[in-house]
């Protein structure tokens, strides 16, 4: 600080007010009643079916699911032969027995694919923005299921006077509120075998219950363990405590 100027100072002090005043205008998204919510709560397999196929007719185009399994969408409700038929309906990249790069039907046993093969393509393909993969985006941000929900219902006109950087977007609940991801949903994007309604906010429900079941698949498993695990320590404590009395029923206090 000694041989700091003063005008340097002044910077300093007004970066450290900015920061705290650029954090308050972050919006945070509203709370959902998720299903998957509390201690027993389990996911909505028809959402989250739902959800799978805005991934893979929308998000996918841009965003990848590195860390999942075409396997994994037994969990959501599909039988091994609609997840089979699902996987092949993509092809993944191989290598030819001659050695060159090659293509393939893929398998239930196969990562998602990605929509690029690198992430020089992916931001040449994206004005130089970088899509995030979504295999855990449920745990990596702050809210959760609550976010994605958020960030995906968020966009809308800006406020008066705000300044909108080229090739950004606004968006209400990310923050900062200029988003490199061009709105994704729009009403009837997507037509549901099941009728279910495909407006913008149901449409982010199961999208945001889909990638919640595919950032933490063993989820209801763990549940139901922690809720055995929490009867036997209370039955195990009753029965300790029963002994106890008997034990010490005949000695005078």
């Amino acid at each position: 600080m000694r041989g700091m100027s003063l005008a340097a100072v002044g910077a300093l002090f007004g970066l450290l007010v900015a920061v705290p005043a650029m954090a308050q205008e972050n919006t945070p998204p509203p709370e959902v009643k998720w299903s998957f919510n509390g201690p027993f709560g389990t996911f909505d397999r028809a959402a989250a079916q739902r959800g799978y196929q805005i991934y893979h007719e929308v998000c996918s185009n841009c965003h990848s699911l590195k860390e999942a399994y075409y396997r994994d969408l037994s969990g959501i409700g599909l039988s091994p032969t609609q997840i089979a038929a699902t996987a092949a309906s993509v092809n993944v990249p191989t290598i030819s027995d001659d050695g060159e790069p090659a293509e393939r039907p893929a398998l239930p046993a196969d990562h998602f694919r990605s929509p690029f093969p690198n992430e020089k393509a992916a931001r040449a393909a994206n004005n130089g923005a970088l899509p995030p993969d979504l295999s855990v985006i449920e745990k990596a941000r702050e809210g959760g299921a609550d976010y994605i929900h958020g960030i995906l219902t968020g966009y809308g006109d800006p406020p008066a006077g705000m300044k909108i950087g080229a090739g950004l977007y606004y968006n209400k609940y990310f923050p900062g509120h200029q988003i490199a991801m061009p709105q994704p949903l729009h009403d009837g994007q997507v037509t549901f075998a099941d009728g279910a309604p495909n407006n913008i906010d149901e449409m982010a429900k199961d999208v945001a219950t889909y990638l919640t079941y595919i950032s933490e698949p063993e989820l209801e498993q763990r549940k139901r363990l922690g809720v055995k695990m929490v009867l036997f320590l209370a039955i195990l404590g009753g029965l300790t405590y029963a002994v106890k009395r008997k034990v010490w029923a005949d000695v005078e206090h």
